[in-house]
């Protein structure tokens, strides 16, 4: 049988992707409230699920941002790094 973390973390994942379909904040809360009623345990382990999931998600994108930033910066060559072209005196 699955423990309460592991169910909790479960349903936040579900409660997430059905977030990201349907464009619809209220849903955790809606089922927070649900699961509150029943088992604070749960309803513990899933708003952790949903800050930890939350959390993880802004941090991704804040490193792949950087690391994009980073890779176009290294692409684009610097005039410093460009040949000197001298010109003939006519």
């Amino acid at each position: 049988m699955p423990s309460t973390e592991e169910l909790g973390i479960a349903l936040a994942e579900d409660v997430l992707k059905a977030v990201e379909e349907l464009g619809d904040e209220a849903i955790v809360n809606e089922v927070n409230k649900i699961v509150e009623a029943s088992s604070s345990g749960l309803q513990e382990a899933y708003m952790a699920a949903i800050r930890a999931q939350r959390a993880s998600a802004r941090a991704r994108e804040h490193l792949e941002a950087r690391l994009e930033k980073a890779r176009a910066s290294k692409a684009k060559p610097t005039a410093e790094a460009a040949p000197a072209t001298t010109h003939p005196q006519g």
